[in-house]
């Protein structure tokens, strides 16, 4: 039995699996026999049917399932052992296995298409540059923070007439109808050009709207309407909202009692001290997303400067033969996005491997304290929990087959890998205000 690699270019190649009779005619024979003794005929004693008449009724089907065996088998041992960075999984060529007769073939070729990186050198050292963007927390922000507690805390009156402040409610919808849910557009947070179609609109008013200019963060209505990063990428048109509802808040007054309700009752004294408890929270409020910006831009960086070559065409075509639910229509929108995933992947593969990183289950276990003590917190729950909380750890990773497991596994190893990344390059903390930010 031969295996042999036939590269076609730098991330293709095919696969030749050779066999002959001496190969797999010994376990054909060994399980015909066995077949022989436990087989059940009509007309023959238990563990007497001919060994003749088993080889005419079950003879091919017992050679295609030993040839097929072993093939797998030495593929499968080849690919481990292959210092390739494989891609996708190997795919037969279809032309010569429609070519194949097991009736009358004694020597046997199976060849597969397989496709695989281009070795890449990784560009991560002291000469890597980056700008980590952090927020000013301004008078500005500390401003818009306190009118938010403000709005927050403060009474909630109907109004026949909307005004730039308000919040209006209603249904939205797609002509296409692919878009139909009741939702509330807080007009606070809309661009200017929404807010000016919003401002002054009455009950039952129909207002027609770009999705994708709506609000300045472009994130909160795909998660208002429930859809995929990709589907809202993909929304064509316009949108029409029916005003069925209006609320005004009026603001509480900056006082004791606002202090009270926002940090604790005698926490705070005065509103100097206020502001500088705002300043503060919001200040951590945005380390995580400084923080989660930040690290997409250090992988989008390090995939661009990695150069890395992989099959496109290869893995387009294996992506559509595998998955029923990918068209062409759709990998055409899509693909750029599974590329780039596959080359981080590559990328913090290459890491753990050179650096050695390991995970150990304590870290794990330690990781989904963490994850529930955020859930908790915000809960306001997590002085009660504090005593269970190992035993939440212990229930989450055992739950859905061992995938929270993988899941929480996956997260220590890429905290791992970031840190690195972090530590080897050259780092550059740049200031911005809230609105530049924003445009980020």
């Amino acid at each position: 039995m031969e295996i042999t690699l036939d590269k076609i270019d730098k991330t293709t190649g095919l696969i030749k699996v050779k066999l002959n009779a001496d190969d797999y005619q010994p376990g054909v024979d060994e399980k015909i026999k066995d077949y022989s003794k436990k087989a059940n005929l009509k007309g023959f004693r238990p563990g007497k049917v001919p060994i003749g008449l088993i080889k005419q009724m079950y003879g091919k089907s017992i050679k295609v399932e030993e040839i097929n065996k072993l093939v797998s088998d030495k593929l499968n041992t080849y690919l481990k052992e292959t210092d390739l960075l494989l891609l996708g999984e190997p795919m037969p060529r279809e032309e010569d296995f429609e070519t194949i007769d097991f009736d009358t073939q004694k020597d046997f070729e199976f060849t597969y298409n397989i496709g695989f990186a281009e070795e890449f050198a990784l560009p991560v050292d002291s000469k890597f540059k980056i700008d980590k963007h952090s927020i000013k927390v301004d008078d500005k922000v500390i401003d818009e923070t306190v009118e938010n507690l403000q709005r927050q805390f403060g009474d909630t009156d109907t109004a026949e007439v909307s005004e730039a402040t308000d919040i209006v409610y209603g249904p939205l919808k797609s002509a296409d109808g692919s878009i139909d849910k009741e939702i509330s557009i807080d007009l606070n947070e809309t661009e200017k050009a929404a807010t000016k179609k919003l401002t002054g609109v009455k009950l039952d008013d129909e207002v027609e709207l770009d999705p994708k200019k709506l609000y300045t963060d472009s994130h909160k209505l795909h998660h208002q309407l429930d859809i995929s990063h990709e589907n809202f990428d993909n929304l064509k048109g316009k949108v029409t909202l029916t005003v069925k509802g209006i609320s005004r808040q009026k603001l509480a007054e900056v006082n004791q009692e606002l202090f009270d309700k926002t940090f604790g009752e005698g926490t705070v004294k005065d509103e100097k001290e206020f502001r500088a408890k705002v300043a503060e929270s919001v200040e951590n409020n945005f380390k995580n997303e400084e923080e989660r910006y930040f690290e997409y831009q250090l992988r989008e960086k390090l995939i661009e400067k990695a150069k890395i070559n992989i099959p496109d065409e290869f893995l387009k075509d294996w992506l559509v033969k595998t998955n029923d639910q990918i068209t062409p229509e759709i990998l055409k929108d899509e693909y750029s996005t599974y590329s780039n995933e596959l080359k981080w992947s590559l990328i913090r593969n290459k890491i753990v491997k050179e650096q050695a990183f390991k995970v150990e289950n304590n870290e794990v276990v330690e990781e989904a304290k963490e994850l529930i003590k955020q859930q908790f917190g915000q809960a306001g729950l997590m002085g009660q929990m504090e005593d269970k909380l190992d035993m939440f750890a212990q229930n989450y990773l055992q739950a859905e087959n061992g995938d929270n497991y993988m899941k929480v596994y996956n997260q220590v190893q890429n905290k791992k890998v970031f840190d690195f990344i972090k530590d080897t390059i050259s780092i550059k903390d740049k200031k911005v205000t809230m609105d530049e930010f924003r445009k980020l």
